[in-house]
């Protein structure tokens, strides 16, 4: 890999939050170049969302040292490291009392941004998550769990970040939903050159959406590859295990097809 476009870092980082007695995360290494979308893909409990919280320094590693551009994170304002990357996770969590426009506009706002420039963000980003203009004004109560979603993801892009987490960011609505939001996303993500670093239990959504999947068992990334890589020639017991279900379906579904065109 070209060390000059390596957007994430991940060095030796490890997680405890018993004092050294049980870890998290362990020993996790992973290098994320600038424009790959990375799934991180695991079991409740498997440490895929700590890893990600480390990024951002939502939590601080035990050891091991993250890096954003070179830069380790561990020197950087939290506050303002926070600011510069979008954070997208299940549930949503706007502020029920602010409207759609001032839950987009919370970042730009923190950064100085001033209401010109704000207002004329938030028409741009409903434009770009598919949403009309006149939902600006509603509160979120007033929206769909799809509305809501396509908001968040709004308000991560808002302050124009290099970089994107998303923690599970479509479990929580319906099939149909989360198949258009993922599919919009994706195409966001390329149109505007992000590194996103998805967090997801979900193998099938891992392997339709990411460039590159990284399997997490037990605090430890057992394997990385890409979705075609992972799919024909992985090396880990659980990973063959694991990506047998996407083949599985599809030629459960193939089979059902053709059994009904006879």
């Amino acid at each position: 890999m070209n060390s000059q476009s390596t957007m994430i870092a991940i060095k030796g980082a490890a997680k405890s939050y018993d004092g050294g007695r049980t870890f998290a995360v362990r020993d996790m290494s992973l290098q994320i170049e600038a424009g790959e979308f990375v799934a991180i893909v695991g079991t409740s409990g498997s440490g895929k969302t700590s890893l990600l919280k480390l990024i951002n320094r939502l939590i601080e590693p035990s050891k091991g040292v993250v890096e954003i551009e070179g830069e380790d994170v561990s020197a950087l304002d939290p506050v303002l490291l926070r600011r510069r990357i979008g954070y997208v996770f299940q549930g949503v969590g706007l502020f029920p009392h602010l409207s759609v426009a001032q839950n987009i506009a919370i970042t730009p706002k923190l950064l100085r941004w001033d209401s010109v420039r704000c207002a004329s963000r938030v028409g741009e980003l409903l434009d770009l998550v598919r949403l009309p203009r006149n939902i600006a004004d509603r509160l979120p109560a007033t929206l769909s769990g799809g509305q809501a979603q396509r908001i968040g993801v709004a308000r991560a892009l808002a302050a124009e970040p290099k970089i994107v987490l998303m923690d599970e960011p479509f479990g929580a609505v319906d099939q149909i939903t989360r198949g258009a939001l993922s599919r919009d996303y994706r195409e966001l993500h390329e149109r505007l050159g992000l590194t996103t670093i998805m967090v997801t239990h979900d193998v099938i959504e891992a392997v339709l959406l990411a460039d590159r999947i990284a399997i997490v068992v037990g605090g430890e990334i057992v394997e990385t590859g890409t979705p075609h890589a992972l799919l024909s020639n992985s090396k880990h017991d659980y990973v063959r295990e694991l990506m047998s279900l996407p083949r599985r379906q599809a030629e459960r579904i193939g089979a059902l097809s053709s059994k009904g065109a006879h």
